[in-house]
């Protein structure tokens, strides 16, 4: 009797033919993988779940019939076990983070090697998340990356001389405005920033390096 391990059951979901032609292909090639079926709208990838019992779906989620993230939630609360990688075109963040909160295992843009498919598909099968590495990196670097400056041009202009260290009125008279609106000004920006105090202004402008530059 052999001991080695069934072959890994892959359902390919993709409304182009041609795409699921060039996956299947690769995935023959692959020792330990099966493809145990294709669909090309989300009514056939859910009645191929049932009948077929994959241990991967490969599921685009760009779909003629139904949002492909829909679909995700649909075969996970179907419960047949079939673990979900999204093969999609679209690598925005905000895409990624609502496929895996909506229950996929693993996420790979299209434009990936051929060998990351099924480095993809061992990693779920395996039990692990899969994110495509350069998206990955691109997710973090978004992540770390400094908020966008809420502020108009004038309140930039005036948070940057209260940080330099200026009074309101020496403000009003630099800017040619009235000591109230620079002060409307200021409670605007620190409304807008979270701030609480002149320190943390300080620190917000050195942080943008207004204190550096001249506007």
């Amino acid at each position: 009797m052999s001991d080695a391990a069934p072959d890994t059951k892959v359902l390919l979901v993709d409304d182009h033919a041609v795409v699921r032609a060039g996956l299947r292909r690769i995935l023959e090639h692959a020792d330990g993988i099966t493809v145990c079926g294709e669909a090309g709208t989300a009514k056939d990838a859910v009645e191929l779940v049932e009948i077929k019992r994959p241990d991967v779906v490969v599921l685009d989620i760009t779909l003629p019939d139904a949002d492909g993230l829909d679909l995700v939630e649909t075969l996970q609360a179907k419960g047949r076990g079939s673990r979900i990688l999204v093969l999609s075109m679209h690598d925005e963040p905000e895409r990624v983070e609502r496929a895996f909160a909506a229950g996929a295992e693993g996420y790979l843009v299209k434009d990936a090697a051929e060998d990351e498919l099924v480095a993809a598909i061992e990693a779920i099968r395996s039990g692990e998340r899969y994110l495509y590495p350069p998206l990955g990196a691109a997710m973090v670097k978004a992540s770390t990356a400094p908020p966008a400056d809420p502020l108009s041009d004038r309140e930039r202009e005036v948070v940057r001389l209260l940080a330099l260290g200026h009074t309101n009125a020496e403000v009003a008279k630099l800017v040619h405005l009235s000591v109230r609106t620079v002060e409307t000004h200021r409670a605007h920006a620190m409304a807008k920033l979270r701030l609480d105090s002149r320190a943390d202004l300080v620190r917000w402008a050195l942080d943008r390096g207004l204190l550096e530059t001249r506007p």
